[in-house]
């Protein structure tokens, strides 16, 4: 058996010995602050290698390491079979959980790690059978009483309940483990935390105008299709159908993992002709680029841009604007602007409802006249607005 510690940075597990790792990140400060994960590895009788999480410290590291020699000692060949009669606990659950390599590939991988980080600061040492419904809502009542948002707190038990169904899957636990999950209700309803800010056509044109140069093409495709900002930012020239004047999204690039495409108006494709020019010399396909390389998160900029235009900024500020509000406001305009419910939903990625989702299928032509005619009405809505602020002058040149 041996100790090995995982590197906080690349997540490298080597030997708990070493100081530095082979990505140059120093395991010593590392272990100081108490960022290091410590595993114990060791092979079954079938030969199979099997890790364990075992906390944060060589302390407890060791302990577990002792305990698992005595075991193997004592029980032999019916080692493997007493680790698998239900006699996990949290803690090993959540180290098989997440090092399955189709939850590595998930986006929200570091979210669901530390959501059940922080679920095993309570339950890790705990045989998963034995967690109750109790324990979990005595778990709600305490993380709340920390602070902790009602949604953050059923982000954690739900990561919990999808590893625990995940090991039900596959055997390591009995199904009565899911119980519990099952039966402990969400502290947040349905649509309770939902936002309803919408922006209205001068907040939006501020905005515009105030933004920084790369932050400004990416406002005004928000604002033409509605698409979603991961969406935006991952958008890629071979996405791009240019003979027929539409975005077409594949089912990886979209958060309902759906395809969808989207017409191209005017506007959006003066944007996209003018980052042709910026990307040329782009060793990468991405359309939003900042200094060469593909842009990942303008939540910044965004703060930036509201803050100089005396709008407030932030999720949880009250009245505060964020990037997702411009899909909100371009459905609510598209409405205003009398667009069929059938073509919002498409272009937006939203489902179809009843029957309409067999039965319904909009073609490109038709998608096509939708956004022509909500183009004509945002453009005619932004051209009755009597001033435009903008600190450098003029901002219509720019929409």
């Amino acid at each position: 058996m041996a100790i090995l510690a995982e590197c906080p940075t690349c997540h490298n597990k080597q030997s708990a010995k070493n100081k530095l790792c082979k990505c140059g990140g120093n395991l010593d400060k590392a272990k100081r602050s108490k960022r290091i994960r410590y595993w114990i590895s060791y092979r079954l009788p079938d030969g199979a290698q099997k890790r364990e999480f075992s906390g944060y410290s060589i302390q407890e590291a060791r302990e577990n390491e002792s305990k698992r020699v005595s075991q193997k000692r004592e029980l032999g060949d019916r080692f493997y079979e007493v680790l698998q009669e239900n006699k996990i606990t949290f803690q090993e659950l959540t180290a098989w959980y997440l090092d399955l390599e189709s939850v590595k590939r998930l986006k929200s991988y570091r979210r669901y790690r530390i959501a059940l980080e922080n679920f095993n600061h309570v339950f890790g040492g705990q045989l998963v059978k034995t967690i109750k419904a109790v324990h979990l809502e005595n778990y709600q009542r305490t993380r709340h009483a920390q602070g902790m948002l009602p949604a953050t707190i059923d982000y954690e038990i739900s990561a919990a309940h999808r590893a625990v169904r995940k090991a039900d899957d596959n055997d390591l636990v009995d199904l009565r483990a899911l119980k519990a999950f099952k039966r402990t209700k969400n502290l947040l309803r349905t649509g309770e935390n939902a936002r309803d800010r919408i922006l209205a056509i001068e907040e939006y044109l501020s905005i515009l105008a105030n933004a920084s140069e790369h932050l400004q093409p990416i406002l005004i495709v928000g604002m033409n299709t509605g698409m979603r900002g991961g969406e935006i930012l991952g958008l890629k020239w071979s996405y791009i159908d240019q003979k027929k004047q539409t975005i077409r999204l594949p089912a990886q690039a979209t958060k309902e993992k759906r395809p969808k495409n989207i017409p191209i108006n005017a506007q959006v494709g003066e944007v996209l002709q003018g980052q042709r020019f910026v990307t040329r010399l782009s060793d990468h396909d991405h359309v939003f680029t900042l200094q060469g390389r593909s842009v990942n998160n303008i939540r910044l900029t965004m703060k930036s841009a509201c803050k100089r235009s005396g709008i407030l900024y932030g999720r949880e500020t009250e009245g505060g604007v964020i990037f997702h509000d411009i899909r909100r406001t371009v459905k609510t305009l598209m409405a205003r602007a009398g667009i069929d419910k059938v073509y919002r939903d498409t272009i937006l990625g939203h489902s179809l409802q009843g029957m309409d989702k067999n039965y319904l299928k909009p073609s490109d032509e038709d998608l096509h006249s939708a956004i022509e005619k909500y183009s004509s009405w945002l453009q005619a809505e932004i051209a009755s607005v009597d001033h435009i602020v903008d600190q450098e002058g003029v901002a219509q040149g720019i929409i």
